[in-house]
């Protein structure tokens, strides 16, 4: 069974999201319907996406922060509040920070995590 995992090795975002887009046509035009593997394909490499679109979504926070950019800033960026913003960034820190102790290969160890939530600050 095909699952995001597995495809997180294959593709990047971009070949994940035109993979995705070439099973999205075939099954709107009709044409060919979609097997049952390309059906589960193509549910997998959704999930990819969202994925790898919101890693990328918070190291560009990160830049924006580096950058001198304030929450409301990086809030309005997102069409969200400056809290909103804040707060979805700190779950990301603290998903980074779990990934790392529970494979301590990947994610933030604790030197990072430091880092990441001094850049953060406190929200205001």
């Amino acid at each position: 069974m095909t699952t995001p995992d597995q495809l997180e090795r294959e593709h990047t975002l971009q070949t994940a999201v035109t993979r995705y887009n070439d099973l999205r046509m075939r099954e709107a035009l009709g044409e060919v319907g979609l097997t049952v593997d390309e059906s589960l394909q193509a549910l997998a490499l959704g999930e990819l996406i969202i994925r790898k679109a919101g890693y990328g979504r918070q190291l560009s926070v990160r830049g924006a922060r580096s950058a001198g950019a304030s929450w409301a800033q990086i809030g309005a960026a997102l069409g969200m509040t400056r809290q909103s913003a804040w707060e979805a960034h700190t779950r990301w820190i603290n998903d980074q920070a779990e990934q790392f102790r529970t494979t301590g290969v990947a994610g933030f160890d604790a030197e990072q995590e430091a880092q990441a939530r001094d850049l953060a600050g406190d929200g205001a």
